[in-house]
């Protein structure tokens, strides 16, 4: 098995930048899934929002979970548990809109955080989608663009915690699925392991280091690429030992994007009179099948799209 692909970002400014961009390329065709170094977001900011985020699960949620787990009857499960994850999670919403101000349980100090550091990502993001439209052969900002909509696109962030989990043969830290949407920008615990993808058939560890950025292809940027760029299924395996961090932020398009196959893909590919065409829908529509069909096969919920696409509106140029 080769290794997991680990991209140093800095190289992209010297004399192997061509190597790195293959790399990237590689990455995304073969992969789904590459970790980022050298990222330009400083370390010792990550280490806050590491330790932040740790603080708030010890103070806010920690208990909660524990009363969950009794609740629902999770403690020395006996049968495998496959309609709920051993997980504590919040959401916090930076476009179009921020709620993070919202959020209960906040404190000042970690609201400020958490605003900065979707700043930073969302800058990073868009800098990746440029980096994957120069692969493609697209012009620049053309992912950007196609993510659009009418109000930008749309920006999150999954916080979750992973407690350590008596029984992990018997329920998952997340089950198996895809991400719906376009790209995702992970820091995830430098200490404790969990995260896996699925390669070859084959459940690959997305190895823990400090100060990376996992970053991974959704479901969207399958269908922009026409299936060139692939999103891959992942799960979270449950670790006995150890609670695991996960900061997910979800750059996606916004709700009333059209989503469809780029032309100047699709123009390549003619000499390949079998090629399929991946379908062309309202993102916002994808999102509402998804929200049914989250932890089963992706394939199904394209080929419904693929059968309602005679009504989607019309894309603008």
């Amino acid at each position: 098995m080769e290794h997991f692909p680990v991209i140093n970002m800095e190289k992209l400014n010297g004399e192997e930048r061509a190597t790195t961009m293959e790399q990237i390329r590689d990455a995304c065709e073969n992969w789904g899934f590459f970790e980022i170094l050298n990222h330009r977001i400083p370390h010792d900011f990550m280490d806050t929002v590491e330790r932040l985020t740790k603080e708030h699960y010890k103070k806010c949620m920690e208990q909660r979970f524990k009363e969950l787990v009794a609740t629902k009857a999770l403690q020395g499960l006996q049968a495998e548990v496959t309609d709920m994850d051993w997980e504590s999670t919040f959401h916090l919403r930076h476009l179009p809109q921020s709620n993070i101000s919202e959020v209960p349980d906040l404190s000042d100090e970690y609201r400020k955080v958490m605003k900065e550091f979707a700043l930073k990502l969302e800058k990073l993001a868009e800098e990746l989608l440029d980096l994957l439209c120069e692969n493609l052969g697209l012009e620049k900002g053309y992912l950007k663009k196609a993510f659009h909509g009418t109000k930008g696109p749309t920006f999150g962030t999954k916080v979750a915690n992973y407690p350590p989990c008596p029984t992990p043969d018997k329920i998952k830290g997340l089950r198996a699925h895809t991400d719906a949407g376009g790209i995702v920008l992970l820091l995830q615990d430098p200490h404790v392991s969990g995260l896996q993808l699925l390669k070859d058939g084959e459940w690959v560890d997305v190895p823990p280091l400090r100060h990376s950025i996992v970053i991974n292809l959704g479901d969207q940027l399958e269908v922009i690429t026409n299936g060139k760029y692939k999103s891959v299924e992942h799960r979270v395996v449950a670790q006995t030992d150890g609670a695991r961090m996960s900061i997910a932020s979800f750059y996606n398009p916004g709700s009333d994007a059209v989503i469809y196959p780029a032309p100047a893909l699709l123009e390549k590919e003619t000499d390949d009179g079998n090629k399929k065409v991946y379908p062309k829908f309202v993102f916002e529509d994808y999102m509402t099948l998804y929200a049914g069909m989250k932890f089963q096969a992706k394939e199904p919920r394209f080929k419904a799209m693929k059968a309602r696409e005679t009504t989607a509106p019309t894309a603008t140029a």
